[in-house]
Formats: structure tokens, sequence, C-alpha cells
């Protein structure tokens, strides 16, 4: 096509991370989290896949998120910032550790509530929708330590309180919900998706996917709570997305790609659809594992669905059955892929794919048929200042450009998109390598990867080029 057709009312903006942007990881009595134990450096990957030795910071380790970006005192500048681009939402998520310090105290803390109050009221002022995940990889310390974290059922309680405390308090703010991040996640690095923590001889399969059943009755209980607390608010799932393509034709190829993309979509069948798809019980019973479900669980997963199907993408995967071609496959990313000749990748090795895109976009419309909102998308990347003091991302530019026509692209093939957040609007530090210099904004944070710098805000190259995207709904691409 040459001129793309967005919804009116079409929700663009960004996308951030309590963990990745607030810092004042224990002002206003917040508790620690998980996200609050991830160095920089080699221990980290460690730790993200559940491998972790003390439940405190450690003596001469730097933690990315004590201080992040600084979010939480520099909230006005970074919202103002994003009123100057005509954002139309900020999806953003809530710690669940500010509100409830060891995530299941009596009474949830005011002082972590009347800032996200703040900040919604700042957002508000300048039109700009909260789009909020009540949970984005930071469990409470407290309830890895003592309970197991969401190997346990008793978070399902913890949860459910905490998400009712959240929309009881912003039901007259927040139109706009999520209940888990990339829930999938918890099945890739499991510390950061349900704060898992293993020890020898543990049967981590097992354990994973009980937790997973942990996750998708408290998420279907918040969604019962957000439709009778707030009848005409949206609640909605999140996955991380992204098509598997067989490397070839050959039918155990196709049918290996179908498996791997199963392996995402398990759990969002569960939360759209409200029941355990065949092929995850056959998973099940040939890996001798057993879900342990409570009278009701059934119920409750059946009749609470979400409204929307939220996702990130940022690259597709390739698959085979051939020992020679899984020799080459890449590192750089938490979903291995075979490298893909046709693509290239970025400078961490993620595959840039911006027709899987829509491909992507696609495939989950014709699976749910339920309206879609895409929710991270965008490109991680060094940004050099040069000697006019500037940073010309066109290569961000290009990126984005590509996938937003693919977008476009989809919704013209009849999909229906709620909208269109990227991810990192403003430079935060990576989830995978804890690092700033991996940088996905379009307003740069003077910070590097050792946590030095004046975190000064400026705009790069790509802030005016997604404020003419905004500002024309699109019709420039």
């Amino acid at each position: 096509m040459t001129k793309y057709v967005f919804p009116e009312g079409f929700l663009w903006g960004g996308a951030i991370a309590a963990y990745q942007a607030e810092g004042g990881y224990l002002e206003g009595g917040k508790g620690l989290t998980t996200a609050d134990l991830m160095p920089i450096g080699q221990k980290r990957w460690d730790i993200l896949m559940g491998n972790l030795t003390s439940f405190k910071p450690q003596e001469g380790e730097f933690y990315p998120s004590h201080e992040a970006i600084d979010f939480y005192h520099r909230y006005k500048e970074d919202i103002a910032l994003f009123a100057e681009m005509g954002f139309k939402a900020l999806r953003l998520s809530i710690s669940w550790a500010r509100i409830f310090p060891n995530g299941n105290d009596e009474q949830p803390k005011e002082e972590g509530l009347k800032f996200y109050d703040d900040v919604f009221n700042e957002l508000l002022k300048h039109d700009i929708q909260p789009v909020v995940t009540m949970s984005h990889f930071d469990v409470p310390l407290y309830l890895v330590k003592e309970y197991g974290s969401w190997s346990n059922r008793k978070l399902i309680q913890f949860f459910e309180t905490y998400a009712k405390t959240l929309l009881n308090r912003y039901k007259n703010k927040v139109k706009y919900w999520m209940t888990f991040n990339e829930i999938n996640m918890l099945l890739h690095m499991p510390f950061v998706g349900a704060g898992l923590v293993f020890k020898e001889g543990d049967n981590m399969l097992q354990i994973q996917y009980q937790a997973a059943h942990h996750q998708l009755v408290a998420s279907a209980l918040a969604v019962k709570a957000c439709h009778e607390i707030i009848p005409d608010a949206m609640i909605g799932c999140m996955l991380a997305a992204g098509v598997t393509y067989p490397y070839t034709c050959k039918p155990d190829d196709v049918q290996k790609a179908m498996d791997k993309d199963r392996e995402s979509y398990f759990l969002v069948d569960v939360q759209s659809r409200g029941e355990y798809p065949g092929y995850v019980k056959r998973f099940l019973k040939e890996n001798n594992l057993t879900i342990e479900m409570e009278a009701g669980d059934e119920e409750l997963l059946k009749k609470h669905t979400v409204d929307y199907i939220g996702f990130s993408y940022y690259g597709s995967r390739a698959t085979s059955t051939d020992p020679e071609i899984l020799k080459t496959i890449t590192s750089g990313n938490v979903f291995s892929s075979v490298e893909n000749p046709f693509l290239e990748n970025s400078e961490w090795g993620w595959p840039i794919d911006a027709k899987g895109f829509r491909i992507t976009i696609n495939q989950l419309y014709d699976r749910y048929q339920k309206l879609l909102f895409v929710v991270e998308n965008g490109l991680g990347a060094i940004d050099v200042i040069n000697s006019e003091g500037e940073v010309n991302d066109d290569y961000r530019i290009d990126y984005l450009r590509k996938h937003l026509k693919e977008m476009g692209e989809a919704i013209q093939d009849g999909v229906e998109i709620l909208g269109y957040t990227s991810w990192g609007p403003i430079d935060i530090i990576s989830n995978t390598t804890g690092e700033m210099k991996k940088r996905y904004g379009y307003i740069y944070v003077d910070k590097d990867n050792d946590g030095n710098g004046t975190l000064n805000r400026m705009k790069k190259k790509s802030f005016d080029w997604y404020k003419n995207i905004i500002a024309t709904n699109g019709a420039v691409l």
C-alpha cells in the first residue's frame, strides 16, 4: 500500500516497565523484588534462569534497577516529553513491592499508591491514557524466599488482593489493564517471569508448569475483579510473540515450528479461550507432569477470559530438525533461533523481520479473533552522540517505519488493533543484559553501563519522526 489508514482513536505511544525505569528501589518503603537482585554482567543470565545464591544484593555487584533512569523522581519531565510527541497512551507497570513491600502485607503502602496516583494524574493532564501492567517481571522478594514464589498456590490469593487494591484505587484513572507481562517468559526465563529459584534435583518443568497454572488462575481472578470493579475498563493478557518459521518445507520442520509456536501460545490459549488445549494435555502426559488444580479452577478460567491480547514483537524465529542447521542457533535472544539467511540481525543478534510482524499479527488474530494491542516493539542499538551533540538514529527510524507499515497492512487485512506502544520511548535498562548501551528510545538518557552519567534527557532524531507519525495518525508512512 502507499497510504496507511489507522483507526480513529488509535492509541499511539510507548511502553516502559517499573524496574527498568523507576529506580528509587527502596524509597517510599518499597520492598526488594526479583529485579533488584539481577546484576549487570556474567552472573545475570544464571539468575534469570533461576540460579540464585543470595536473597540480598551483594557487595561489589552493580544492580541497574536500583537507580535505573530515575523515572521515580523525573516522571513529570519524561511525561512532558511524551506529551510533546503527542502520545495517546503510555504503557507502564506498577511495582507490586511498592504497594505491598512483602507482597502479602495486611495493608498497602499509601506512599506507593500515591506515587502511581501522581504519575497517572500527570499522564491524564496531558491526555495520555495509562495502560497498566499489574506484574512486569518483579515479584516481591519476600514471596520468593518464604513461599517459593509462583510455585506456591498461596500467591494466587496475594495477587488477587494486590489486583483488587489497584483496581479500586485507580478505577477512575486507568481504563486499560494487563495482568502478567509476557506470561510465556516463565517457561524461558523462570526467575524473571515467575520468581522461580531451583535447587539441585528439582524437576524444573514440573515447577514451571505448576507455577504457570497458578498465574493463569490469578490472572482470571484479576479479570473477574476488573469486570466487577470497573465495568467500562478493558483487561488483557500479554505474550512475547514472534512467528516461528520452518527452516525448510520438510514436514518435520513444519511440525517443529508449529510446536515451538505452541510453547508460547499455550498460556494465552488458556487466558483467551478459557481452557487447556489438547496439545498441552498431551505434552504434560508425555513428560509425566501433573498440574495440581483445585475445584473451581477450570470454571474460573472458562468464565473470566481476557478482553484483548497484548503482545510484544521484536523479531521472528526459525527452527530445524537437521543437526547441522541447529549448529547455527543464535544466542542473542531469549528465544533460540537458527540463523535465517534472509534476515539481518541487530547488534544483539535479534533477527530484524518487519514482514514477520504482519504475519505474527495475522496469526494471533486468526487464532483468537480478539482485539489486539501491540504493547512492545522496537530496536535496541548503540547510539552515538555526534560532534554537533545529536543522535541521528536513522537505523531506528528505518526499523520502525518498516514495522509500522506492516502493521498498517495487517489492519487492511482486517485485523482489529487497539494501539501501538513502542518499547522504550526513552532509554531504559535492558532486561536480558542490564545494559544502558542497548538503547531503544526516542529520548537519550545520559547514563552508561556502569551507572555513570548525568541522567539528562535529550531528543534523538527519531523523536520528531515519531511525533509526525502520531500527528498524522500514520498517514505519512
